[in-house]
C-alpha cells in the first residue's frame, strides 16, 4: 500500500485550547476586498508588455504610472509607477463607505484623504507592523466590465453538454478577471496577523505551523474578508514568517483550466519563465499556475478557489512542502526561494540579521523552516 503523503495534513478539528482563535473579538472595520496591489519599477513598457501576455488590460499609461484591470467591474488591479528600482509598496483594500473610513482614521490616529482623480474616492494610508503600507479605501470610481473568457463547455462522464464540436482553446493571453489574493512574509507575524485582524476585521481560515513546533504556535495564515453569511474567498491576504519583510506573490482569477494551461503556454512561447505549475493547492483548493515577470515578482493565475462564509473556523496543519499541493509537480526551487538567485542571496542574507534582531525568527523558526524546504 502506497504512503498518501497529504494524508493528516488539513486538521478538521480546528484549534486546541488556548490556541489563536483566528479573528478579532472587537475589530475596527471589517474591509470587502482587496482593492488593487501597488509596485514601483524602472521600466514601464517592460512591464506592461509581460502584463498583457499575462492577461491584463490596460487603463491608464503615463510616463511614470501604469494602472492594469481584470475584466470584472471595480478599480484597478496593479498600479506601477516608476522608480529606480523594483519594489512592492503595499496593498489596498475596500471598505464599506465613507463612515468605515471615519472610524479607521480615528482609532489610528490618521486622516482621511482624497485619491487622484484616476481613481476617485477617499483613502486611509497606514503601515502594518512589518513596514508595508496599507491603504484602505471606499467609493472610488467603478471601471465597467469587459468582454470576458468563458468557460469551455465540458462533457463529464454521462453528462453530455457538448455534441459535434470539438474543443479548440486558443492559445492567447489567460484573461485576468481580478485580483485574489496578495502574500507576504514578515519577522513579526503575530504582531502583523493581530494588526490586520483588529483593524481591517479579517479572519482566518487555515494556520500552518511547523511540524513539531505547533506549542509555539503558526507561522503562516491564510485570511479572508469577514462579510458575514455572505462567501469570501479562501484567502485575500497570506502572511508567512520569515527572516525579513518582502512581497511573496500575489494571485489573479482566470476562466478556467484551459485558459491557464493555454495561457501558460502563450507566456512560455514568448521566453516568460514559469516558477511552478500547473496543479491543485490544499488551503484554499485553487488550481495554479506560477510564473516570474521580468522584474522577478512572482505572479500567479488561479481558478476555482473555494469560498467561505464567516461561521466556518480555522484549520490548524502541519506546514511542509508536499502539503502545498494535492496535485502536480513537486513545489520548484524557485517556488520555494531556494533557486541560485539574487532573490535567494538576499533571503540568504538577511537570515543572519533577523537571528540577532528583535522579532519572532529564532534559531528553533530557522530550523522549522528549513524542515519545510526539505519536506
Amino acid at each position: 500500500m502506497t504512503h498518501d503523503p497529504h494524508a493528516g495534513l488539513h486538521s478538521e478539528d480546528g484549534a486546541l485550547a488556548g490556541e489563536h482563535r483566528g479573528r478579532s473579538r472587537d475589530p475596527v472595520v471589517k474591509v470587502r476586498d482587496l482593492a488593487w496591489l501597488e509596485f514601483e519599477k524602472p521600466d514601464l513598457r517592460r512591464a506592461e508588455e509581460f502584463a498583457r501576455a499575462f492577461g491584463f488590460a490596460t487603463v491608464l499609461r503615463t510616463e511614470h504610472e501604469l494602472q492594469l484591470r481584470g475584466t470584472g467591474t471595480g478599480a484597478p488591479c496593479v498600479i506601477v509607477r516608476r522608480a529606480a528600482r523594483s519594489r512592492f509598496l503595499g496593498p489596498a483594500f475596500h471598505t464599506a463607505d465613507a463612515a468605515d473610513l471615519a472610524r479607521l482614521a480615528a482609532a489610528t490616529g490618521t486622516a482621511v484623504a482624497p485619491l487622484p482623480e484616476s481613481l476617485g474616492g477617499s483613502v486611509v494610508e497606514l503601515t502594518d507592523p512589518s513596514g508595508a503600507r496599507v491603504k484602505v479605501v471606499s467609493e472610488t470610481h467603478q471601471l465597467p466590465g469587459l468582454p470576458g473568457q468563458l468557460p469551455l463547455t465540458l462533457n463529464s462522464g454521462t453528462e453530455v453538454t457538448r455534441v459535434n464540436s470539438a474543443q479548440r482553446p486558443p492559445r492567447r493571453p489567460a484573461l485576468v478577471q481580478r485580483l485574489g489574493h496578495v502574500v507576504v512574509q514578515t519577522t513579526r507575524y503575530r504582531e502583523t496577523l493581530d494588526w490586520y485582524l483588529h483593524h481591517l476585521g479579517m479572519i482566518v481560515s487555515d494556520f500552518l505551523y511547523y511540524p513539531g513546533q505547533r506549542e509555539r504556535g503558526p507561522v503562516m495564515s491564510f485570511i479572508r474578508c469577514d462579510r458575514g453569511a455572505t462567501p469570501a474567498d479562501h484567502h485575500t491576504l497570506a502572511l508567512t514568517l520569515g527572516p525579513r519583510n518582502r512581497y511573496v506573490h500575489s494571485a489573479f482569477q482566470v476562466a478556467d483550466l484551459d485558459a491557464m494551461a493555454a495561457g501558460g503556454e502563450y507566456l512560455r512561447e514568448r521566453g516568460y519563465r514559469r516558477s511552478w505549475g500547473i496543479g491543485r493547492h490544499i488551503e484554499g483548493s485553487q488550481l495554479f499556475d506560477y510564473w516570474r515577470d521580468p522584474d522577478g515578482f512572482l505572479v500567479e493565475h488561479f481558478s476555482d478557489g473555494d469560498l467561505f462564509d464567516a461561521a466556518l473556523e480555522p484549520g490548524w496543519a502541519p506546514f511542509t512542502a508536499s502539503g502545498l499541493a494535492q496535485w502536480g509537480p513537486p513545489a520548484s526551487p524557485d517556488f520555494l526561494g531556494i533557486r541560485p538567485s539574487p532573490e535567494a542571496l538576499r533571503e540568504l542574507g538577511a537570515l543572519g540579521r533577523a537571528l540577532r534582531a528583535e522579532n519572532e525568527f529564532d534559531l528553533h523558526r530557522l530550523r522549522g523552516l528549513l524542515k519545510v524546504a526539505r519536506s
